[in-house]
């Protein structure tokens, strides 16, 4: 801290506010694109997840419901945080130096938002660490319809063709298939090699598992690199609370090594 450069300034910015409110509006649609996700993902239709109890309620109407909604409240609590930000920002558009009353506005929003986004934290890092994950029901949606349909391009560009006319040729095929009411992995090597001889014997062996690691490049799908970076985040969130990541003990720590697991426990579910 530092003695302010500018006096008439120092009483009336509040740029500061102004920085969390957007900071938290920021990581608040974070976890509300998070909450939609586990929303989808734990509904008949997808089946990828199970919430815990603590965090779903039932229907009144019907009883086998499971209504994921804490999700949906972090969801709901966005546009909250974003009423914060937008609140402060409309009390100091019109303000002449310096110091106004209006400026008393801005602690119920700043207040507001900071409780808000750690309480929604909270929530989302026990929703990941008590969830069940359905590795079966994600693999099997992994490896439906033509999820590989780029594997099956990128196998004829390894044996000398061209991407683009691998990627012609893999378009053609499903295509063709869909019209049929299959899928590219319906067909045989030779129904395959009916478009292009260049299909090897291994192009049977493509699958979910394989085409995630294939991407083994920084940033990429690799089951190895997504292990390295949950590693890497468990790491950050020791440094941010000044201790080593083997020393995040804990209530919070405990749920962002659960929630970790979680993730890794998703990945490996692809099988080989």
């Amino acid at each position: 801290s530092r003695v302010s450069a500018n006096s008439m300034d120092a009483v009336s910015d509040r740029d500061f506010v102004l920085d969390v409110l957007s900071a938290s509006a920021i990581c608040m649609m974070h976890l509300s694109r998070l909450g939609e996700e586990l929303v989808l993902w734990s509904s008949d239709e997808f089946g990828f997840v199970r919430l815990a109890d603590w965090c779903t309620t039932g229907s009144s109407m019907m009883p086998q419901k499971r209504n994921p909604d804490c999700a949906e409240l972090v969801r709901g609590r966005t546009g909250r945080v974003y009423g914060d930000l937008l609140a402060v920002l409309t009390v100091l558009k019109g303000l002449p130096l310096t110091y106004n009353r209006d400026l008393q506005e801005d602690k119920e929003a700043l207040f507001d938002a900071v409780d808000t986004l750690c309480e929604c934290i909270e929530v989302c890092a026990a929703m990941i660490a008590t969830m069940t994950v359905d590795c079966g029901a994600m693999r099997a949606a992994s490896e439906s319809g033509a999820m590989l349909a780029t594997d099956y391009a990128d196998h004829l560009a390894a044996r000398g063709m061209p991407f683009r006319e691998a990627h012609g040729v893999v378009a053609a095929i499903s295509r063709d298939a869909g019209r049929a009411g299959r899928t590219i992995a319906d067909l045989s090597l030779a129904e395959l090699r009916s478009y292009s001889d260049l299909f090897g014997d291994d192009v049977l062996g493509l699958g979910a598992g394989p085409s995630i690691d294939a991407r083994d490049v920084e940033g990429g799908t690799a089951r190895t690199r997504v292990a390295a970076a949950a590693d890497e985040a468990l790491r950050e969130a020791a440094a941010g609370a000044g201790r080593s990541a083997g020393a995040l003990g804990g209530e919070l720590g405990g749920k962002l090594i659960a929630s970790r697991d979680a993730l890794l426990e998703m990945a490996a579910g692809l099988g080989p």
